[in-house]
């Protein structure tokens, strides 16, 4: 069975619902900014994947995600995950997979809310909104994307794209493009307001193959 699934998670409920055994991860191709500068944090950050075709052959976990680590230690990060039929990765996601096809635009939004000290989290396929999830996680301090394959090598991932970025600073931070660190991954970060809001139309991340070494 192939399909591409949808979740929305923190690293902390991650980490609650993991399986017994632990599921190794290795991590490729990457678009990665942070830290910010010490007067200020992420605010809001919006980006959409657009998705590609699933892994190929489609085994272990794969994962497509945009996350901010934050002040607390904790990761939040909605992810698109290539699951086949007999994947364990059920076990650590938080809420109910949702099935996405191809081409179809996945946004993910995260904006923190000064009543709730928490990261409001919505995911939403191709328009509209899938999933919601709000964690108490400190201040984000740097925003990236990556390549992520869990339990197995996962075969071929084809190249893909995320589109209109935008990262929104509570300070502005005029160096934070400074911080910009990729692999495999490009994209212009640029700023028109002296670096408080911060945007990249296209993040373009190169295919990639998990194999056993």
């Amino acid at each position: 069975m192939r399909t591409t699934a949808i979740a929305i998670a923190s690293l902390a409920t991650l980490m609650r619902h993991a399986p017994a055994t632990y599921l190794e991860s290795t991590f490729a191709n990457y678009f990665s900014t942070g830290p910010v500068a010490t007067n200020s944090w992420i605010r809001e950050a919006n980006t959409t994947l657009v998705l590609p075709k699933t892994n190929d052959p489609q085994v272990g976990n794969l994962a497509l995600w945009p996350g901010m680590g934050t002040s607390n230690g904790d990761l939040i990060q909605a992810l698109a995950i290539s699951v086949a039929a007999d994947s364990d990765s059920a076990e650590q996601e938080e809420g109910t997979l949702v099935p996405a096809g191809p081409g179809s635009l996945v946004t993910m939004h995260y904006k923190f809310n000064d009543t709730s000290s928490k990261y409001d989290q919505t995911v939403s396929l191709n328009g509209t909104v899938v999933s919601k999830l709000s964690t108490t996680s400190g201040h984000a301090q740097g925003w990236g994307t990556a390549i992520e394959c869990q339990e197995t090598e996962c075969g071929y991932v084809p190249g893909h794209k995320y589109i209109n970025t935008k990262i929104t600073m509570d300070v502005a931070d005029p160096d934070y493009s400074q911080t910009l660190a990729t692999y495999n991954a490009t994209g212009d970060l640029t700023t028109a307001d002296g670096g408080l809001t911060w945007t990249v139309d296209t993040i373009v991340i190169g295919a990639t193959t998990f194999a056993a070494s």
